[in-house]
């Protein structure tokens, strides 16, 4: 029951990361980048989500595949598939 209740918890964590934020790829379309500068702001917005995403993992002390999981799926979710 209590791994279950651990398991829940980690799930809605990692999907509410970015829930409240709109991934990189909506946001450079929305501003109609092209080019340079779509290059230039997709590397800065997966910088900061990766950033974002390490916080997460180190606020929840997670480790090992655990952490590389959560980052993964964090990241996903923050740049758009």
């Amino acid at each position: 029951m209590r791994a279950i209740a651990v398991a829940a918890m980690l799930v809605f964590a990692s999907s509410t990361a970015y829930a409240q934020g709109v991934t990189c790829k909506a946001q450079s379309s929305e501003k109609k980048l092209a080019g340079a500068a779509q290059k230039s702001f997709m590397t800065k917005c997966e910088n900061d989500a990766k950033a974002a995403c390490d916080k997460s993992a180190a606020d929840k002390k997670l480790a090992g595949a655990a952490k590389n999981s959560h980052v993964k799926k964090c990241m996903t979710d923050a740049v758009g598939a």
